[in-house]
């Protein structure tokens, strides 16, 4: 018998945060944090992190464990998710993973294997210096020339993976797009259910611009000065998160303030677009269309009639 997974995704501000915590309360789970930003101490308004006093009571996993100078990528978000699973197994609860880093998610459930290629940490720093002297947008292009299927697949500003897929090519000589299709064709070792938490675009994109306004009015630039005080830089992954970056270039006097806010505003719109083209290309998700619902409750009952349907809840 397969272990259960369950999966909650969507693009950022969906409403995944509300909906996950009423499912946990439901099938008896705990969850686990597939976010990139939220795993960052001292970065609680622009991850949007959820507060202490909003999970009530449900235990979260992977939130404010790693401080801001650490590297968190997906090797290590599955090797933590991992271990966390371990622990919510004993319990005799089942793991909810939450959260819209879709290649984060797509590693555990298919469980990659990130160790066949090791790393070559020199031209990993070669590459860095290349990125902090002529910018993503030139590692972007030597992708494109290395593995166009790669680059297609990468945000020219995503200067981690672009590092990681160079580097991957770099040792092995094969692209790491074929890497990655023979990894996704992997069959999950779990009893996974994935849902995909959908609006209205119109509907989404507004969320998306109060979110933004609700961060900036509870103290969102005051954060990103607290983060320079601490001695955090720019170059740190941490730091090139959406709604920090900008804000540390209105900081340094590149942009105004309001050009910082037009940016992340658009960023973010511009972010959940790509989550969203990211989620329809996985195969056997279930897609929640929060218009075709009346309300939460309806909403949440559909989810556990799926799951009762692929023998993951009730869970014993």
């Amino acid at each position: 018998m397969k272990q259960p997974l369950i999966v909650l995704t969507g693009p950022t501000a969906v409403g995944k945060t509300e909906l996950s915590i009423q499912l946990a309360k439901a099938v008896q789970g705990e969850i686990i944090s597939a976010d990139s930003m939220q795993v960052y101490r001292y970065m609680d308004i622009g991850s949007a992190k959820i507060r202490p006093d909003e999970m009530q009571g449900i235990p979260h996993h992977l939130i404010d464990c790693y401080e801001p100078e650490e590297e968190f990528h997906v090797a290590e978000f599955q090797r933590a998710a991992k271990a966390a699973m371990k622990g919510i197994y004993e319990r005799g609860k089942i793991p909810i993973i939450t959260g819209g880093t879709g290649f984060y998610i797509q590693a555990l459930v298919r469980d990659i294997d990130f160790t066949q290629a090791g790393d070559d940490p020199d031209y990993q720093r070669k590459l860095e210096t290349l990125a902090l002297e002529k910018g993503a947008g030139y590692l972007h292009k030597m992708l494109q020339e290395a593995d166009p299927a790669a680059a297609d697949e990468i945000h020219a500003h995503n200067s981690k993976r672009i590092i990681r897929a160079l580097e991957y090519y770099h040792i092995t000589g094969e692209p790491i797009s074929i890497h990655n299709a023979r990894e996704r064709a992997r069959v999950s070792p779990y009893q996974c259910a994935c849902f995909v938490l959908n609006r209205d675009r119109q509907e989404l994109y507004e969320r998306i611009d109060f979110r933004v306004d609700q961060m900036l009015a509870q103290g969102l630039l005051d954060e990103v000065k607290g983060l320079l005080a601490k001695g955090y830089t720019r170059s740190m992954v941490s730091m090139q998160g959406l709604g920090y970056k900008e804000l540390l270039d209105y900081l340094n006097g590149k942009i105004s303030y309001e050009e910082a806010v037009c940016r992340i505003k658009r960023d973010t719109r511009h972010f959940a677009k790509r989550q969203i083209t990211w989620f329809k290309r996985e195969p056997d998700v279930i897609w929640l269309n929060r218009e075709e619902f009346t309300d939460q409750e309806a909403l949440l009952a559909f989810i556990l009639n799926q799951l009762q349907k692929r023998g993951i809840y009730p869970y014993e």
